[in-house]
């Protein structure tokens, strides 16, 4: 039987419209056998999790550069678990400071991704973490 191609969603929340570091991950994650679902900029909260309970995803990455991440983040993981995707894991990225980090892992974030990170550690932690 062939196995199961891990789904990843990769969303813009809130009104950061830079979307290239999200487009460079989303390409390595196909390229490394991922079946990706990018939702486009500007998402609300509702739109991402909505999205990702239709697509049946393994992985939610969130990309984020406009500050809102402390907010944003811990809404999404939130929400997801309000829809019983308890199994869900959550990434994020983009510009984030490295003093926010340990909150939003608190959060249930499981990994920040910051500028200059191969894109291999990426496929790396959601190979190993994907349940």
């Amino acid at each position: 039987m062939a196995e199961k191609r891990i789904r990843v969603l990769v969303a813009k929340p809130g009104l950061d419209g830079h979307d290239r570091g999200a487009k460079v991950v989303a390409r390595a994650l196909r390229d490394a056998g991922f079946e990706v679902i990018y939702t486009g900029l500007r998402q609300t909260p509702e739109q991402i999790v909505e999205a990702a309970l239709q697509e049946d995803v393994n992985v939610v990455a969130l990309s984020l550069l406009s500050g809102a991440h402390n907010t944003l983040f811990p809404k999404i993981v939130d929400m997801l678990h309000e829809k019983g995707m308890n199994d869900v894991l959550v990434i994020g990225g983009g510009v984030i400071p490295d003093a926010d980090i340990p909150g939003l892992e608190k959060a249930g974030i499981a990994a920040v991704f910051t500028p200059g990170t191969p894109t291999s550690d990426v496929v790396d932690f959601i190979k190993k973490n994907v349940k």
